[in-house]
């Protein structure tokens, strides 16, 4: 099996993905956040940062692109070009309100023809590989069957399926009976996305699908950022986990603070802390005391001992 780092927004940005491979295993290939694309007049390659070749040199790194209009494809991807990249995947899964207003996002799905008017478009006037990460539909599952067959007539490199409704979010759990339906029904390869948290996740999707290849791990691996190699080993726990996750804490912290201001680095150490206190099996009323802290040297420190006990502990 092939494990893939999904695209969080905010979240899995290029510091958090090398220190991400300097103290795990298990990880392939990543997925970088949504870039929205341009007409080739407004590019603006000096906010490209996250997808510079010299800062992803941990993993193989696809681009992905967020957007409706055909040649705004087209001309995103030919400077993309220039820059190496040869594979690069179009979100139209992301179910948030501010993406989907806009009909992008979750929010094309309901409209299979502009789907594959951007396909099409870019297949034929750019050599590249091309892959479609989706949802179950926005509002109804007929939309994927719909997409699926449109897109059953090109080549892409793989189609990316979260098993929920974009009107569902993340509420609810994976509908694999409609996943089935939609691998069945592919010509392409289809990745599988969604809910995988741990061991018995896993296991469980496997047997449902022991054709799949790659899965991708988003919200499990942040919860957990030693779940691939635990998943790829088929084991539980290492008992260093915590020590290792001290390393990888430290050092995230460190790059952080090179790049951002103390606040800066505070608060997306926060949006992380959303994710890392599963792993250490806090309630929700100790989080909520850890995302009340206001400076980063009284955040550090807390989390620091917090770190200390957890070694002693195990």
């Amino acid at each position: 099996m092939n494990f893939w780092l999904a695209p969080l927004h905010g979240i899995t940005n290029y510091h958090f993905r090398n220190c991400l491979a300097r103290h795990t295993q298990g990880i392939s290939t990543a997925i970088t956040p949504f870039l929205p694309v341009q007409s080739h007049e407004r590019l603006n390659v000096k906010k490209w940062n996250d997808i510079l070749p010299e800062n992803n040199t941990c993993f193989f790194t696809i681009p992905q692109l967020i957007g409706n209009a055909p040649s705004h494809f087209v001309d995103t991807i030919v400077e993309l070009q220039q820059f190496g990249y040869q594979h690069f995947n179009w979100n139209i899964g992301c179910p948030a309100q501010q993406v989907v207003r806009k009909q992008r996002g979750c929010g094309l799905m309901p409209f299979p023809e502009k789907v594959e008017e951007v396909v099409e478009k870019v297949l034929t006037h750019t050599h590249c590989g091309f892959s479609v990460k989706m949802r179950l539909g926005m509002y109804s599952i007929e939309e994927s069957y719909q997409i699926i067959q449109r897109l059953n007539n090109y080549p892409l490199d793989n189609i990316i399926v979260h098993p929920r409704l974009g009107i569902q979010q993340y509420e609810g759990i994976p509908d694999h009976h409609y996943f089935h339906q939609v691998m069945e029904l592919s010509k392409n390869q289809v990745i599988y996305s969604g809910d995988i948290f741990d061991g018995s996740s896993y296991q469980k999707l496997r047997q449902h699908f022991p054709k799949l290849e790659t899965v991708l791990l988003g919200r499990g691996i942040l919860r957990n950022i030693f779940l691939a190699e635990e998943l790829t080993n088929e084991i539980t726990m290492d008992e260093n986990r915590y020590r290792r996750f001290s390393d990888f804490y430290n050092d995230l912290s460190i790059t952080l603070l090179s790049y951002r201001s103390k606040n800066g680095a505070l608060s997306q150490m926060k949006e992380l802390w959303h994710y890392f206190y599963v792993f250490f099996s806090l309630t929700p009323k100790e989080l909520q005391k850890i995302l009340r802290i206001n400076s980063w040297q009284e955040f550090d420190d807390y989390i620091q001992e917090l770190i200390r006990k957890s070694l002693t502990i195990n």
